[in-house]
């Protein structure tokens, strides 16, 4: 376990459940904050665009147990990550696998996961995988472990519509303790990447320089943070 939890996994301090915005996605947000009271050995399978909140949601499910244990493993992050990774974590609580669609199509990681789910399954641990896409649609090297993923619990992520990504941006600005007014929230909107994690990123940017400057968070101090940062 001691290399396994050497890896860069801390979480991101805003992925919590506080500043998951859940539009259309309530049922699945609920699901996930009462993982640990539902069926034991549960697998719940998240999908859904890049930047429609997955990573969020991991990660906010392993914070909302901090008195537990529990790891979120970001598989795209790690080119170099080797299937015995997950060797023993079937000992935990809770396992977040974020893009497992990245390593399915691996012989070896396959067999990995296939153990890892029975042994989560044997232990009555939970297991929380995220993709770009359903396991219906995702390519397995291993029928069996195919199968596994096709009795998982299911949800989509659905997209915020402009007025929730609004209201999730004042969401995630207040969390920070910045007044953003609509109209500020619209000029962002309109002038930079409109998913999620690219606006928090923009955020915090946007955080440093109204500290650094003392300005509330307006359009002329928008405006100016983006056009210092057109070429970077």
């Amino acid at each position: 376990m001691s290399a396994q939890l050497a890896l860069p996994l801390a979480l991101a301090p805003h992925a919590r459940f506080a500043t998951f915005f859940e539009g259309a996605n309530a049922q699945l947000v609920a699901h996930l904050k009462q993982l640990d009271s539902r069926v034991t050995g549960e697998v719940v399978w998240v999908w859904g665009a890049p930047g429609s909140g997955r990573s969020h949601l991991l990660q906010a499910a392993c914070a909302d147990r901090a008195q537990r244990r529990a790891i979120y493993l970001p598989l795209a992050e790690h080119d170099g990550l080797q299937p015995e990774v997950l060797d023993g974590l079937d000992s935990l609580e809770l396992v977040a696998l974020d893009d497992v669609d990245c390593v399915t199509v691996s012989a070896d990681w396959n067999r990995a996961l296939f153990r890892l789910f029975n042994g989560l399954q044997a232990e009555g641990g939970a297991l929380l995988l995220a993709a770009a896409g359903p396991p219906a649609v995702t390519r397995f090297d291993l029928q069996d472990l195919a199968s596994r993923a096709a009795a998982a619990v299911v949800y989509q992520l659905r997209p915020l519509d402009d007025a929730d990504r609004l209201s999730a941006l004042q969401m995630h600005a207040a969390a920070r303790g910045l007044e953003l007014s609509d109209a500020a929230g619209q000029y962002l909107l309109t002038r930079v990447s409109r998913d999620m994690a690219g606006l928090c990123r923009w955020l915090e940017t946007l955080d440093a320089a109204s500290l650094a400057t003392q300005r509330k968070l307006t359009i002329p101090l928008i405006r100016e943070t983006l056009a210092e940062h057109a070429g970077a």
